[in-house]
């Protein structure tokens, strides 16, 4: 989701940084602007003294451009710390059976199932990142299959002996899986 929302926020910086600049350059080289425009030529100031000073003396202008100001830089430190946040998830609790947890590194687990499901047969490579909450974990698997393998049997392997492995180790009665395949990239083989 972050993804997309800063995707959306630079082309919506993009678009207006776009706008006002062309209509400056517009304005600046004397370019047939239409008579709506709000600057006509060369000689024309973006901000007139008097629109400069129009609002100074009302009573409300002062604490609403603090607010709006107030506003947008807690929105910014907001995007700030979402920037480093960690998308992984950092450990894993699995119940011990007594009544206590015992907290596993995700890190740690992935790794496992990453070694786990790169025996399996047709699996070239595997990566395996843990998401979502310590009590509930996703995963999301990515597979790279050697040119011979078979997508089905590679998904059949990965939910009945890898999947199924860290659900026993952990606990978990089940571990949403999102799988992304993909084939190694291979020359046709030449019959002669």
């Amino acid at each position: 989701m972050l993804r997309r929302f800063n995707r959306v926020l630079l082309a919506l910086a993009g678009l207006i940084l776009l706008v006002v600049g062309g209509a400056v350059l517009a304005a600046g080289f004397d370019l047939g602007v239409p008579s709506w425009w709000p600057w006509s030529g060369s000689s024309d100031v973006l901000l007139s003294k008097t629109g400069r000073q129009r609002w100074r003396d009302e009573g409300w202008w002062w604490p609403t451009v603090i607010a709006v100001l107030g506003v947008i830089l807690l929105l910014a430190l907001w995007w700030l710390v979402a920037q480093f946040r960690r998308g992984r998830l950092a450990e894993v609790l699995v119940d011990t059976g007594d009544g206590e947890a015992a907290v596993v590194r995700g890190t740690a687990l992935e790794h496992v199932l990453e070694a786990d499901v790169a025996t399996l047969e047709g699996v070239a490579k595997a990566q395996v990142s843990l998401r979502g909450r310590p009590t509930a974990p996703t995963a999301r698997v990515r597979l790279l299959l050697e040119p011979y393998a078979s997508p089905g049997k590679a998904l059949t392997a990965l939910t009945d002996e890898a999947l199924r492995h860290a659900r026993t180790s952990t606990g978990l009665a089940s571990i949403p899986t999102e799988a992304r395949l993909r084939a190694v990239k291979h020359h046709a083989r030449r019959v002669t």
